[in-house]
């Protein structure tokens, strides 16, 4: 009787997490949304973990799936710890800075809820349950987006800042979502037994669920669902002209799959037509975006970028790679140098085109092969399990558990699909796996009641999950809390305030991000009394020195957490800038030794080369400044700042051609800029040049003088 109210508890919870992931959101708190959704995982999974295990005390038993297929996601988990420790910043690949997406914690969640799912969720009847919730969240996720689109002010909810805005994460993932939910609605129609008004609400959130996919307008979104929508017309029809002899069967095979052949259809007009409208003729996809006056643009790495920087992480780490989260320094490192012709030459991107690639690109060739291993038995198992399903007329739900994260799986390949499709594929996997086995028997069952032996070492266990389950649930609790505080230091009005508060955030938990932070607080704080100067109190006077050292402090302890990221080494040296801007002494030599060691981290960075550039113009290194500046143009032709540190040099050499020339080329590139042209101006008043200012073209490209 207790096991069967704690088997229900750990049910409850576990079902909660999966139908409540693309709803849940904490309105009106500065809490990114996928950290909220992090906290329903890691709070809710534990929750059902800790009652399974209590269960287990009281009936003595123990059930598990027999599946290849959860052995090969170990090897998985596996691979990404390993790869984790063997980084050199394993802290950062095992956690990140609260549950990254592509950190081994993360990827340990994903296969712990397919674990618990396949436990928890055994018999078609749990199955439905879960499907039939995910349809009523899904039914409620698109109402709401859809209310969205056209009252974006009263449904913010205090986090969602404008029309694409959506509680899923981007853009592009609503759509997949939307997709993902009406193919869901469709296997539903197709071949479950429903009443007439259930296919009818159904029928009407197919349709709300393709307006939506047409507003986003993503085409890999409309490619899958017609492909899943033509096979699944392709089977119905191949029924619906089949004759039989039985009438009962002859007649559910007549049903035409009509819903199916218009999803198909639809999916291949906006496929053919244009995707970018021309003079003479509109894009169908384009019109619902431009009536809704909706503009998105969603930008990472192409993927045969992310190919080649992937062949250079392995040409150099082969067996592990340089670890999992670590994207953005392998970016960083083997980025291409054209980018620096975009206005994202200084992104560090943390993904790439796809969720997958970006999995695959720093982990090494074992978690490549952990990967194919657990995909190809994925495929395996599914198809057999479908072909059997088909066969035999049953088990509907074990069919649709697998297409479903088939659909979501291939996602992730093409596209970086956030935290709630990722983990809702490894769900649906986790029930499709708990299906499969509990049909054909495939299960592990093991009693340790009547073994005293067997009782010891079983209970042990699971009290010891049950402490892991707690403490993990509150440490990332504490991390939780500390991301409010970082944000309202980020958000302070005022330096006491944002001080308080940043230092609140680090006695939770402390990472890079927020000490470098901390760094720019205090550079405020001492910037702010450095302009009292003769009014300061003897108090703050002291102080100074302590803000000096708590600056350069944080900075080395963001070293110290993450050494191979470029991004505290330029940090520490603009810092080391800063200061000698306040008149502490030696510092400009500090600033270019930690600009090159970011540089040997991101060696195609032209505003490296151009912070040691001024740095060593500071210190009267001309010939030093002149080189690193011109590096700095030839990485990026169109560096403003590079051509006014050019212009300032050949100025400080009194040549005042090259500055003005330095100084036109700028201006060409910004002829809006006043601040600019009077720069220039007063260059040429020296030399009595006249006074040319470049008129831009209506193209926007400004005329040569």
């Amino acid at each position: 009787m207790r096991s069967a109210i704690f088997n229900k508890l750990s049910f409850v919870s576990l079902f909660l997490v999966i139908v409540l992931l693309p709803l849940f959101c904490l309105p009106f708190i500065n809490i990114p949304l996928e950290i909220s959704k992090g906290l329903l995982l890691v709070v809710g999974l534990a929750s059902s973990i800790i009652f399974w295990a209590i269960a287990r005390f009281f009936d003595g038993r123990m059930i598990f799936p027999k599946s290849v297929l959860l052995l090969s996601g170990f090897g998985l988990v596996l691979s990404f710890l390993l790869s984790a420790l063997f980084s050199v910043n394993s802290q950062v690949s095992l956690f990140g800075t609260l549950l990254d997406i592509g950190s081994f914690w993360f990827i340990f969640s994903a296969f712990a809820l397919m674990f618990m799912s396949s436990v928890v969720f055994r018999t078609p009847k749990q199955a439905k349950i879960v499907l039939f919730g995910t349809i009523l969240s899904s039914v409620l996720v698109l109402i709401f987006q859809g209310v969205h689109l056209f009252f974006p002010t009263i449904t913010s909810l205090g986090i969602l800042a404008n029309k694409t805005s959506n509680i899923l994460g981007s853009w592009n993932a609503l759509g997949l979502f939307a997709g993902f939910s009406g193919l869901m609605f469709l296997l539903v129609i197709e071949f479950f037994p429903i009443s007439k008004i259930e296919k009818i609400f159904l029928e009407i959130f197919i349709l709300l669920s393709i307006l939506l996919i047409a507003s986003v307008n993503f085409l890999l979104v409309w490619i899958l669902l017609g492909i899943s929508s033509l096979i699944i017309f392709v089977y119905k029809a191949s029924l619906a002209f089949q004759k039989d002899i039985d009438k009962n069967e002859e007649e559910e095979k007549k049903h035409f799959p009509l819903i199916s052949f218009i999803i198909v259809m639809i999916s291949l007009v906006f496929f053919l037509n244009p995707s970018i409208p021309t003079p003479k003729l509109m894009s169908i996809g384009s019109i619902i975006p431009n009536y809704l006056k909706i503009s998105n643009v969603e930008v990472s790495p192409p993927f045969l970028t992310t190919m080649s920087i992937t062949k250079e992480v392995l040409i150099k780490h082969p067996v592990f790679g340089i670890g999992p989260n670590r994207f953005a320094e392998a970016w960083s490192m083997y980025k291409p140098s054209w980018i620096n012709t975009t206005q994202f030459w200084d992104v560090p991107f943390n993904s790439s085109s796809g969720l997958l690639p970006t999995l695959l690109s720093t982990t090494g060739y074992i978690n490549i092969f952990a990967w194919l291993v657990f995909f190809i038995l994925f495929l395996i198992i599914g198809v057999k399990s479908v072909f059997s399903s088909i066969k035999n007329k049953v088990n509907w739900e074990m069919m649709a558990f697998f297409v479903l994260s088939l659909y979501l799986f291939i996602s992730s390949f093409f596209y970086s699909i956030g935290v709630v499709l990722f983990l809702l594929s490894f769900a649906f996997t986790g029930v499709f796996v708990g299906l499969t086995t509990s049909s054909k028997n495939e299960e592990i069952l093991i009693s340790f009641l009547n073994d005293h032996r067997k009782s010891f070492f079983s209970i042990l266990i699971l009290i010891l999950i049950v402490i892991a389950s707690i403490t993990i649930s509150f440490k990332y609790i504490e991390r939780f809390i500390s991301v409010s505080y970082f944000n309202k230091a980020l958000t302070a009005s005022t330096i006491p305030l944002a001080e308080d508060s940043i230092n609140k955030a680090l006695e939770l938990y402390v990472n890079d991000l927020y000490l470098r932070t901390y760094a720019q607080v205090y550079l405020t704080k001492l910037d702010s009394l450095v302009k009292k100067r003769e009014s300061l109190s003897d108090p703050e006077k002291e102080s100074l020195q302590a803000i000096l050292d708590q600056v350069i402090n944080s900075m080395q302890l963001a070293i110290k957490y993450d050494s191979k990221n470029y991004l505290n080494f330029q940090t520490l040296g603009s810092v080391y800038q800063r200061l000698a801007l306040f008149g502490v002494k030696d510092t400009y030599n500090k600033a270019i030794e930690a600009y090159k060691i970011a540089e040997t981290l991101n060696p195609n960075n032209p505003g490296i080369k151009l912070g040691i550039a001024s740095a060593s113009f500071a210190l009267g290194k001309v010939k030093d400044a002149k080189d690193y500046a011109n590096l700095a143009l030839s990485l990026k032709p169109n560096y403003i700042d590079a051509l006014v540190t050019l212009s300032q040099i050949a100025k400080s050499d009194g040549n005042n051609i090259d500055a003005i020339s330095y100084g036109e080329r700028a201006v060409s590139i910004s002829p809006t800029d006043t601040e600019l042209i009077k720069y220039v101006n007063s260059l040429k008043n020296r030399t009595n040049t006249p006074i040319l200012i470049p008129t831009p073209t209506p193209s926007g490209t400004p005329k040569k003088p």
